[in-house]
């Protein structure tokens, strides 16, 4: 990989990969580090790298693993440091159109009662959640990535879908009451 095929990858997936780094992470800062990481092992590895497959799903597939690193090693120094982990809040976005200031409130807060929900599910349904839903992957690309089978996959979305459904029929409930 040459620099302007790094450029062209940067130009064509950089957005999508900074933003699953964002939802991954819960952090800005985090979320900076590991977009960063992500391209600098990319460049490292260049040279065993086919670009012409799936580049998308390959940098995902880079990022998840980074990101499980950096998890294991922060437990491990949890362990023996007893540090504690900070989460900062998201900043979420207004949509942008016609809608009215009531409707974009109201629009921001469901997204936010279900960016909660997803933040609260396990990692292991947290992440096929997002690499379908958010990076619109398909089961098998997922499957790759997170070298687990289609079938595991395919049942985790599943849990995950039932799980995310009773936490905001119970949180919708409780606001119509």
């Amino acid at each position: 990989m040459n620099q302007e095929e790094l450029a062209a990858c940067i130009q064509a997936y950089g957005r999508d990969l900074y933003s699953f780094c964002l939802q991954l992470t819960k952090n800005r800062q985090e979320a900076d580090d590991l977009y960063q990481d992500t391209f600098l092992k990319i460049v490292e590895i260049r040279e065993r790298m086919d670009f012409k497959c799936n580049p998308k799903g390959y940098l995902l597939s880079v990022s998840v693993n980074l990101w499980r690193n950096r998890r294991r090693k922060f437990a491990w120094r949890q362990r023996i440091a007893g540090l504690e982990i900070r989460m900062d809040d998201m900043e979420w976005e207004l949509p942008s159109g016609e809608a009215s200031i009531e409707e974009q409130m109201i629009s921001r807060e469901e997204r936010g009662l279900v960016q909660k929900a997803v933040d609260e599910l396990p990692e292991k349904y947290r992440m096929p959640v997002l690499l379908f839903y958010m990076e619109e992957l398909k089961i098998s690309e997922i499957s790759g990535i997170l070298r687990i089978p289609a079938g595991t996959v395919k049942s985790r979305l599943y849990k995950a879908k039932k799980t995310l459904e009773k936490r905001l029929e119970v949180v919708l409930n409780e606001k119509k009451a």
